[in-house]
C-alpha cells in the first residue's frame, strides 16, 4: 500500500494577508504525513509591479511576464513570499524547506512556444519535468518542500509558470511512488454555483459536469486553471483532488472532483 502524500498550493487573498497566512499554516501544520506545499505569489506582486510601472497583463487567468515582470515575479515568489511563509510554517512546528525550480533542479520548464498569445517568460512542464528523486529525499528526510512558481530552463533562464500547474505535476510524478492527494486552497470553501452566494459550494464535480459549468460561465478565469489540472491530474493517477478554502483544510466543506 503506497504511503498518503498531500499536495497543497495556495494563492489568492490567503497570501496577501499575514493574518490568514498564519492560519492556514496553523491548519497546515495538522495535516499528517509527507505533504508538499507550492505557492503563487498573490495580489503582492501585481501591486509591486504596478508601483513600478509595469502594467501586469493577464489572459485567461495566466500572467504575460516580459523580462522586466520576470525580474519582479522573481523576487517576489522567489524571495519575499517564499520566505515569509517559509518563516510562518517553522513557526507552526513545520520543518519547511523553500524552493524554487532552479533550486536542486526541482522543476525543469521550456519556455512557452508564441501561438495567439506571446507570454513572454513563462514556463511550460512537460513529462520529466519535476525531479522526484530529490522531492523523495527531501521528504525522506522529513522535510517539506516549499515550492514557489519560477522554474528553470536548465540553460540559466529563469521561468514564470503556473502554480496551479506546478502543484498538478508534482502530484502526477510523484502518485508512482505515493498515494497523493492534490489541494487547491483559496478563500472559498469550493466552486461556488453562485458566486454571490458563499454557502452555494458544489460538493461534487465529474468532468461532463465541469464542462458544463465552463459553458455557463459558472466558472472561469483563474478558477479554470484550477479545475483543468485538477482533472488532469486524476487522469494520470492521482488519488483525489479537491478545492477548499485554505483555512478550512481540515474540515469537510469543499468541492471533490471526480473521474466519473
Amino acid at each position: 500500500m503506497k504511503t498518503p502524500l498531500h499536495v497543497f498550493k495556495i494563492g489568492g487573498h490567503v497570501l496577501d494577508d499575514e493574518t490568514s497566512l498564519q492560519q492556514f499554516a496553523a491548519a497546515f501544520a495538522r495535516v499528517a504525513g509527507p505533504k508538499i506545499l507550492v505557492h503563487g505569489g498573490g495580489k503582492g506582486a501585481s501591486e509591486l509591479l504596478h508601483n513600478l510601472g509595469i502594467a501586469p497583463q493577464m489572459v485567461q487567468g495566466r500572467r504575460i511576464t516580459d523580462a522586466a515582470t520576470l525580474d519582479v515575479v522573481t523576487m517576489f515568489y522567489a524571495g519575499k513570499t517564499n520566505k515569509q511563509l517559509v518563516a510562518l510554517l517553522q513557526a507552526s512546528s513545520v520543518p519547511a524547506l523553500g524552493l524554487s525550480g532552479a533550486d536542486g533542479n526541482a522543476i525543469r520548464a521550456s519556455r512557452r512556444p508564441v501561438r495567439e498569445v506571446d507570454y513572454g517568460f513563462v514556463g511550460d512542464l512537460a513529462a520529466g519535468s519535476i525531479n522526484t528523486d530529490l522531492l523523495r529525499g527531501l521528504l525522506n528526510m522529513n522535510l517539506v518542500p516549499v515550492l514557489c512558481a519560477i522554474t528553470h530552463d536548465g540553460a540559466g533562464q529563469l521561468l514564470n509558470t503556473n502554480a496551479d500547474t506546478i502543484a498538478s505535476a508534482i502530484a502526477q510524478a510523484m502518485a508512482g511512488s505515493y498515494a497523493v492527494t492534490l489541494h487547491f486552497c483559496f478563500e472559498k470553501d469550493g466552486v461556488l454555483a453562485d458566486a454571490n452566494d458563499e454557502q452555494s459550494v458544489i460538493r461534487r464535480i465529474t468532468p461532463d459536469e465541469y464542462a458544463q459549468l465552463k459553458a455557463d460561465g459558472v466558472v472561469s478565469a483563474g478558477m479554470v486553471p484550477k479545475l483543468d489540472n485538477a482533472f488532469a491530474a486524476l487522469t494520470a493517477g492521482v488519488e483525489a483532488a479537491v478545492i477548499e478554502n485554505a483555512l478550512k483544510i481540515n474540515e469537510p466543506i469543499k468541492t471533490v472532483l471526480c473521474r466519473s
